[in-house]
């Protein structure tokens, strides 16, 4: 017995002796001194990047999440972590920022060292971000949501150092390099016209129109893609366009985001478990939303089907191939983007997605 107490003891003093004193700075320019790395976090967005960047076994350390925002808005895919790695299910629920139910009381129940948030969730929490840090609480804040190479690089490293795994976040931000740096690169060299392009979350369905996105997210992708986002001078970040200013912009090229569930049967489809064909028909649905059978977009069937969780992420460099193909088939018709989103799952992750993640209406 006396032996068994000598190892744990070790152990235990050998965890502390590797753990270092080390000062990060944040996607704010934020500097932050904790001990690396974290022997207990809490996250609160980027999940499955944390678990791509960090490796399974940093989920050994994940003390609680706000895990609505991944179990209910990406259930399918969220089932199928589960069934990989059922601890997930017993993981402590701290509530949705954007539903205004994240329980700065369960976090600092929850003990951590390291609160890992988006900056968006920051913002929101401002007020509170005091109160944790009083508590001993380290508040890391990354972001994947401006869809900038900078902040997708800087997001990733530091997610490495909270996870100890440096090594393999620097080769995940080379390739996200990389692979962004290609579609740029050939966009400069062939100096082509621009398409107008329009992108809408499909949620809703045909008959009512869904939010687009300005200068984040799936917008700014377009914009990064070589398409002219023709929501960009009216919208910021997302929200709506009058049904009048998308038929007057005249898009050439639509992209219809969807998730694995819709607001009906109309919806769009896209994700894990969702049938190709399936996800096709739900597109074609679109063509006969009223006017639009005047767009150039819809008389060329240039109407692409995206994953909407493809993007804000460090797996969404082979989304944003699948936007450059999809406007300049010849430019890039060597790539195969939804292939490349598929390996990053075979090389990083656990699980396998079997699905449909991008598609053309005209394929």
């Amino acid at each position: 017995m006396k032996k068994l107490l000598l190892v744990i003891t070790t152990l235990f003093f050998s965890a502390l002796t590797n753990a270092k004193s080390t000062t990060i700075t944040d996607v704010l320019g934020r500097q932050i001194q904790l001990d690396l790395p974290a022997q207990r976090v809490v996250i609160g967005f980027y999940g499955e990047d944390y678990m791509a960047i960090g490796g399974e076994a940093s989920y050994d350390h994940v003390v609680g999440m706000s895990k609505g925002i991944w179990e209910q808005w990406r259930p399918n895919n969220w089932a199928m972590y589960v069934k990989h790695r059922p601890a997930l299910e017993t993981l402590p629920e701290v509530g949705k920022v954007d539903t205004q139910t994240f329980s700065v009381e369960k976090v600092i129940s929850l003990k951590p060292d390291v609160l890992l948030l988006a900056e968006w969730q920051y913002q929101a929490l401002t007020a509170e971000i005091p109160r944790m840090e009083q508590a001993g609480i380290k508040v890391v804040v990354v972001d994947y949501n401006a869809q900038t190479v900078e902040r997708h690089v800087q997001s990733t490293l530091i997610i490495g150092q909270l996870t100890g795994q440096e090594k393999r976040a620097k080769e995940i931000a080379d390739n996200y390099v990389r692979d962004t740096q290609l579609v740029l690169d050939r966009l400069a060299k062939a100096n082509l016209p621009k398409p107008k392009v329009y992108v809408e979350y499909g949620f809703t369905g045909p008959d009512e129109y869904g939010y687009t996105f300005g200068e984040n997210m799936w917008g700014k992708m377009a914009m990064l893609a070589g398409g002219d986002n023709i929501a960009a001078p009216f919208i910021k970040w997302w929200g709506h366009l009058n049904p009048e200013q998308v038929l007057a912009a005249r898009p050439d090229v639509i992209f219809l985001t969807g998730t694995e569930f819709g607001k009906d049967s109309h919806s769009t489809l896209m994700g894990e478990g969702i049938d190709r064909e399936a996800a096709k028909a739900r597109l074609k649905g679109f063509e006969s939303r009223l006017g639009w059978d005047s767009l150039p977009a819809v008389q060329h069937h240039r109407i692409y089907g995206i994953y909407h969780y493809g993007s804000r992420s460090i797996m969404d460099a082979s989304m944003l191939q699948f936007m450059a193909k999809s406007m300049y088939p010849e430019l890039f018709k060597d790539l195969n983007p939804e292939q490349s989103y598929l390996d990053f799952y075979a090389k990083y992750l656990p699980v396998q997605p079997q699905g449909t993640f991008a598609v053309a209406l005209s394929e």
